[in-house]
């Protein structure tokens, strides 16, 4: 309170409440926290609660999406001038979180795909987590960055299907990379078989889980772990674990399914949800078709507040992210379920009618990278002015293998709208809207457009290169005077839609 400022009334957690003035910075720190209601009287502009528009925007976005709980924010800060008038009633509810999420309580197990067939070839030698994207990166790093930036540093990566190339970017990148352990671990678990089990590889993303509940179960011995985090390793965004963890907690919930809005094109691809007003799923649908994906369809105008236009997208998506309890996760794959072997076809739609299954609705860029198709919009939207989806924040970053390249070299070249990696030859070429992968070579002449250029594994030095000119074979590159590019023309007809790639 501030001396001879005039008084003002209050309405906190539905008590009024008679208070002096204040003119200076109030920070509500701890678990206490306050966001605005309602306010009366015309001087609206003499509240503020943080420091500007965009957090307001932020934390109305957040509560919107989150199931109403509240602020996720743990604090505010309120600034009440001393020209406020005597009439003006502000109205303020506090919410107090009891239990706090603690990352060293949560242990995440990243799935490695499976066959990867709709990547082909891209899969032919490598593990669907194992794939290029951004130029530099595996998709693999997006799981294991989100989880760093989260505070999560207990990993297990499952791995199946042409590991070796995943498995040594793994140990190059987090076991011998630089990245320092304090009381975490990231440890592989490539399939195998145990006596007494039937022969074969796993049966989905619940049977591999299973397969090693053991390692996890003797984990648990020795760490203190009470959540265990799902995650895909084909998939790009950033997210922070933690907050849907948070809302794990906060819910007191078994399971927790993090959740995206979908447009009509793609909802029957994914697992679809239904949840009432409190989060709780109340319907799962696993990639539905005709009547069954029509009646998933959601009134998303609560989202406002976060998407331009919620009309565009009917349905709410599972992004294969989960959150159990562990004791819950345990008895689903030891005894309740012990036959069912896939998390988003069998045992959620089950599990959503005995247990506290909650949702948590995340609203920024999210591609599930399933297709060739969606491998290459996501990694063309990269390009985009501005980009949907960044690399780039300093402050929570996107690790990968530290290849020790040079900086690339350019002699007059042209280059608009494109990601250019490490340890590229560029040689007088036009280069617009494309990503060009580690140590590629473009000759003099040649063009690019709307393309994805994946790299080389290793460089030709020029005495190679020249001695497979004269033998009549191709170097590792893009020739001379070699024009590539991507175009689709969309034809109207009865009978077909024309793609044409040139």
């Amino acid at each position: 309170p501030v001396p001879g400022s005039r008084s003002r009334t209050a309405v906190a957690g539905g008590l009024r409440m008679s208070s002096m003035q204040f003119s200076s910075v109030l920070p509500l720190e701890g678990k206490a926290c306050v966001s605005p209601v309602r306010r009366e009287g015309s001087a609206s502009e003499r509240l503020k609660v943080g420091d500007s528009s965009s957090i307001r925007h932020e934390r109305a976005s957040r509560r919107m999406c989150n199931g109403g709980r509240g602020p996720a924010a743990t604090g505010a800060q309120c600034v009440l001038t001393s020209d406020a008038s005597p009439a003006d009633t502000l109205v303020l509810r506090t919410s107090f979180r009891r239990n706090y999420a603690d990352p060293n309580e949560v242990a995440a197990v990243i799935l490695g795909g499976g066959t990867g067939t709709q990547l082909f070839p891209l899969t032919s030698t490598r593990a669907t987590p194992a794939v290029p994207i951004g130029g530099c990166y595996r998709l693999i790093d997006i799981p294991m960055s989100n989880c760093f930036n989260s505070g999560i540093n207990k990993i297990f990566v499952m791995t199946q299907f042409n590991s070796a190339s995943l498995n040594r970017h793994i140990h190059r990148t987090y076991l011998g990379g630089g990245i320092n352990f304090t009381d975490g671990s990231v440890e592989v678990l490539a399939a195998t078989q145990m006596p007494g089990e039937a022969a074969g590889w796993f049966r989905g993303t619940a049977d591999a889980v299973r397969k090693f509940i053991w390692v996890l179960e003797d984990y648990y011995k020795n760490k203190s772990i009470e959540h265990i985090l799902i995650l895909s390793g084909d998939q790009l965004y950033r997210m922070d674990y933690m907050e849907l963890v948070q809302k794990h907690v906060d819910d007191n919930a078994d399971i927790t399914l993090s959740c995206a809005p979908v447009g009509e094109s793609r909802a029957s691809e994914y697992g679809l949800v239904k949840f009432d007003s409190s989060g709780r799923v109340v319907q799962f649908s696993e990639k539905p078709k005709g009547d069954d994906l029509e009646a998933m369809k959601v009134d998303t105008s609560f989202l406002n507040f976060a998407i331009d236009d919620p009309a565009k997208y009917p349905y709410i998506a599972s992004m294969g992210v989960y959150v159990f309890k562990r004791d819950v996760l345990l008895n689903l794959l030891k005894s309740r379920y012990a036959e069912l072997h896939d998390f988003g076809s069998e045992i959620l739609p089950r599990a959503l009618h005995d247990h506290n299954v909650q949702a948590y609705v995340f609203t920024d860029y999210w591609e599930d990278i399933g297709t060739i198709r969606s491998f290459f919009d996501a990694n063309m939207a990269l390009c985009e002015q501005p980009p949907k989806f960044e690399f780039y924040d300093p402050k929570t970053p996107f690790f990968t293998s530290p290849r020790y390249l040079p900086p690339t070299k350019s002699d007059k070249c042209r280059i608009k709208e494109a990601i250019i990696s490490h340890g590229c030859f560029l040689r007088e070429c036009k280069i617009e809207h494309s990503i060009i992968g580690v140590r590629s070579r473009l000759n003099s002449g040649s063009e690019l457009k709307n393309a994805m250029m994946m790299g080389a594994d290793s460089y030709e030095t020029e005495d190679e290169i020249s001695r497979l000119m004269s033998e009549g074979k191709v170097p590792i590159g893009v020739g001379e005077n070699t024009k590539i590019r991507w175009e689709r023309l969309i034809c109207t007809s009865e009978t077909a839609r024309i793609v044409r790639r040139r």
